[in-house]
């Protein structure tokens, strides 16, 4: 393609970057994250997870992971803010019996004390002396995040330097909250893993999906930057960065 070509289908991407839920099909076969972390998230619920226990998601997204659980639909809870994500939710949950109130990660859970025997967390807000209430004693909390780290090579590709939007998510930081909340901390894990784009295209769609990561970026605007992007995928065959991820497992005394 000219470049003409090239502008125009980033033009296209951009203008159709939307989510439901948290699914990337779009770009499925054009990027590579997260495929060989040294943990398997999944399995450490369900090691601990049996079928009388009380389940609770926060920042459940879609509601696909949860669900993915094969859970017991009476024992799971979700929460979530997004508002797409909330009515998405809420047509899901619904016909199924499972417990979902919209309420935000950070804030106040919309739950009893005591409520639950696990509460789950991937990529999402939380707030620790919350989950620590609605815990019981011998309670689970198990989450995967995204480190403050993340996707910065490709950030600065497209932006230039700029701000950490999330400079606290760290392991070392999470373990202690969770520890000056009563757990006890049973595993923690980090890590850096590369990601790659085959396509700017791909690219493109994945910085407007994820502005938080990306404020501002646009086509237009970072024209300059993206041109630059494509020499490289032309060159190298690939537009890589890395993903900073960290496991945490702890355990309410």
């Amino acid at each position: 393609m000219n470049w003409e070509q090239h502008i125009a289908h980033w033009k296209q991407e951009e203008a159709i970057a939307h989510i439901h839920g948290w699914d990337f099909s779009h770009i499925e076969g054009r990027y590579m994250e997260e495929g060989d972390l040294p943990w398997a998230y999944r399995q450490e619920i369900l090691d601990r997870l049996v079928p009388e226990m009380r389940l609770l998601d926060v920042d459940t997204g879609g509601g696909e992971f949860l669900l993915s659980l094969g859970h017991p639909h009476a024992n799971m809870a979700a929460t979530e803010a997004y508002k797409p994500n909330v009515a998405l939710c809420e047509k899901v949950f619904a016909p199924l019996g499972v417990d979902f109130r919209e309420a935000y990660g950070k804030g106040v859970l919309p739950f009893a004390d005591a409520s639950f025997d696990m509460v789950i967390n991937r990529h999402g807000d939380y707030n620790a002396q919350e989950i620590a209430r609605v815990l019981r004693p011998g309670g689970w909390f198990i989450t995967q995040q995204v480190g403050a780290l993340n996707d910065r090579e490709l950030v600065e590709l497209l932006l230039g330097p700029s701000e950490l939007p999330f400079p606290d998510q760290h392991l070392s930081i999470a373990a202690e909250r969770f520890a000056s909340a009563g757990f006890d901390i049973v595993k923690q894990e980090e890590c850096f893993r590369p990601i790659r784009f085959t396509d700017v295209g791909a690219l493109v769609w994945f910085a407007r999906i994820i502005e938080w990561e990306f404020p501002g970026f646009s086509v237009d605007g970072c024209l300059a930057r993206l041109m630059e992007a494509q020499k490289v995928l032309e060159e190298k065959g690939v537009v890589e960065g890395s993903i900073h991820r960290f496991l945490l497992v702890a355990q309410k005394k």
